[in-house]
């Protein structure tokens, strides 16, 4: 299997051939078609949050199942399926309560020690990251971090459902719980920015504000469904969104950059009883200060991992509003590359080129 192995921090991927092991019990291989390269994998390529090397990176995918190991009743060889990082026990008390993206027992999904690794390479056993190792070819991982999907929908398409659509959407439909006729800032404008701006029209928020510093994504923001957008290097972003409000400040702000500065200022835009969401991934130990008078008006602040998703229902909405014409995908698509040109593909997201690029197997 042809993967891109992760070294370790500010190293280039390196393509080799790996191993992987046969499909142990409730164990899947799946044909990866598709992976999207996110900020997410660029923070452990960074060296920005921890990761044991060696290791295979990759987390927004979508393929189709070849094999399936005993005990799995859930798929079949010929499914169509997106890969899920919040792979979840289904036994924990997150995941019986209706919460698994946030699952309290993952290592459940992992091999035992004495078992041989999923993956490895001459022998020696590699990382799988987030359950999934999504930069290679195909993937050996647990049922559990796989949803069945409408085979009707592009496997281009589907992966990034696997984490930007999924993280952003998710944001404002279940973290945040948007109302309708709410109004809602955005801040960033890369694909988790442009999924909660979507989210936000469909969940029928009045105002959708849009900041960011790129001209480009601020006017991918506008046909994405934002109402009104804010190049913070330009204007003031604070006086121009009271202006918007008429002083109220808005009821929902989402940070999608995760920069702790813009955080704050995302705080304190808020309208009293509003609510903050940090879905940005921040550096491991990054901390936010926030004046506490501001909280006696009921403002709040929430984390979001993944969207706080349920993802075996919730990607299969989300492909079903894509097939019939309410989720915009297509454009959020802005590159595609084989895999030897990942690396060109990394370089690309540090420029703050496209929205989201995909290793396309097929090239």
């Amino acid at each position: 299997m042809r993967a891109a192995i992760y070294t370790g921090p500010d190293q280039p991927l390196q393509i080799q051939q790996i191993q992987l092991a046969d499909p142990a019990h409730s164990e899947v291989l799946v044909e990866v078609h598709a992976t999207g390269l996110c900020h997410t994998d660029l923070h452990f390529m960074q060296g920005h949050l921890p990761l044991l090397a060696p290791a295979v990176l990759g987390h927004e995918s979508a393929g189709i199942v070849r094999v399936v190991g005993a005990g799995v009743s859930y798929l079949k060889p010929g499914d169509h399926v997106i890969g899920c990082l919040s792979a979840f026990c289904g036994c924990c008390h997150m995941c019986l309560s209706g919460h698994p993206s946030i699952c309290e027992d993952q290592d459940a999904i992992n091999r035992d020690p004495d078992q041989p690794p999923r993956l490895s390479l001459d022998g020696q056993p590699l990382t799988q990251f987030m359950n999934l190792s999504g930069f290679a070819d195909h993937m050996l991982v647990h049922e559990h971090a796989l949803a069945k999907i409408d085979p009707a929908m592009p496997l281009d398409r589907a992966a990034l459902i696997g984490c930007a659509v999924t993280t952003g959407v998710g944001a404002v439909m279940h973290t945040a719980k948007v109302t309708l006729g709410s109004s809602v800032l955005v801040f960033g404008c890369g694909a988790v920015g442009l999924s909660a701006i979507q989210g936000a029209r469909l969940a029928g928020a009045l105002d959708i504000i849009a900041i960011d510093i790129n001209v480009q994504r601020l006017q991918m923001a506008a046909a994405f469904g934002a109402t009104h957008t804010i190049n913070s290097k330009s204007v003031d972003a604070s006086t121009e969104v009271m202006a918007i409000t008429e002083n109220r400040g808005v009821d929902y702000a989402f940070e999608a950059v995760g920069d702790q500065q813009l955080a704050r200022q995302a705080f304190m835009m808020l309208r009293k009883n509003g609510t903050l969401v940090l879905i940005g991934l921040m550096r491991e130990g990054a901390e936010i200060s926030l004046p506490f008078q501001q909280f006696i008006a009921q403002r709040k602040v929430l984390g979001s991992d993944m969207g706080s998703n349920q993802f075996r229902t919730d990607m299969q909405r989300l492909v079903k509003f894509y097939l019939d014409g309410r989720l915009n995908l297509d454009d959020m698509l802005s590159a595609r590359i084989p895999l030897p040109e990942i690396n060109q593909g990394f370089e690309m997201m540090k420029r703050g080129e496209g929205i989201r690029t995909i290793v396309d197997f097929s090239l």
